[in-house]
């Protein structure tokens, strides 16, 4: 038979072992670090907000251009979900496997088109033949960077195979992202601007000139993923929210399509 004092000694290593399992378990949840494209704004901080109202902790959103955050997620940024606004940027990151391949899904879709200060007069058909650059006059047209950013990127092929390209290569308001070249419209500092056409239905001083035909670009889609280092379980339950019909229903009524 144990002594009195061993006993005693067991039982307090015993509650010690226990109460600090308990203190360890008890710990609140941490929200997610979120990085996402520029044009996500207001959609995303709604469908974050809904998230919040089932009791989670509201993720923490960081937007900006595409191809700068993932550059982010290279040099080792800690978050746990990366939105992109195109393909190649996930595929960047899944090619050096930084992202979790199994939790991939492309979940939005978008349009381009082609935007004016909401007090412009100008009226032009966005189509093969089209006259941009007259209709520039001698001003410049408002682009995400088309060398890097998903949206000038977009741009720039529609306005190749529309055949405008050579009109306004060299008349480019280059802006580091999408909202970026929103903002120049919006000031009047650019008579147009290329964008995604939910920025456009944000910005109550532009308005939509006309909008790029599908035919004359890839379909615009938007993928997320699980980063590969994240490991907070609220990441992958706010990813899975993200694809669920709640939130689809709060992006459409920001204008975007589902995929």
């Amino acid at each position: 038979m144990k002594a009195p004092g061993k006993l005693l000694a067991l039982f307090g290593l015993i509650l010690s072992l226990v109460l600090g399992s308990a203190m360890v378990t008890a710990q609140p949840p941490r929200a997610p670090v979120v990085l996402a494209a520029a044009s996500l704004q207001e959609s995303l901080g709604a469908a974050a907000d809904a998230w919040a109202r089932h009791g989670h902790p509201r993720p923490v959103l960081s937007f900006a251009a595409s191809s700068a955050l993932a550059r982010q997620v290279e040099a080792g940024a800690p978050a746990d979900l990366f939105v992109s606004a195109d393909e190649e940027w996930m595929d960047y990151l899944a090619q050096r496997r930084l992202i979790r391949l199994e939790t991939r899904a492309d979940f939005l879709a978008n349009r381009l088109v082609l935007i004016a200060p909401t007090a412009s007069r100008l009226r032009l058909a966005v189509g093969p033949r089209m006259a941009l650059g007259a209709a520039l006059g001698s001003g410049r047209l408002a682009v995400a960077d088309p060398d890097s950013v998903p949206a000038g990127r977009y741009a720039k092929t529609a306005l190749m195979r529309l055949g405008a390209w050579p009109q306004v290569a060299g008349r480019l308001a280059r802006a580091e992202n999408v909202r970026a070249a929103l903002a120049l419209v919006a000031r009047g500092e650019t008579p147009l601007g290329v964008v995604y056409a939910t920025d456009a239905l944000a910005e109550p001083r532009v308005r939509v000139v006309s909008e790029f035909p599908a035919s004359s670009l890839a379909p615009i889609t938007y993928p997320l993923a699980r980063l590969a280092r994240a490991d907070n379980p609220e990441g992958e339950a706010f990813r899975r929210f993200l694809l669920s019909a709640e939130a689809r229903a709060i992006f459409r009524r920001y204008g975007f399509g589902a995929r």
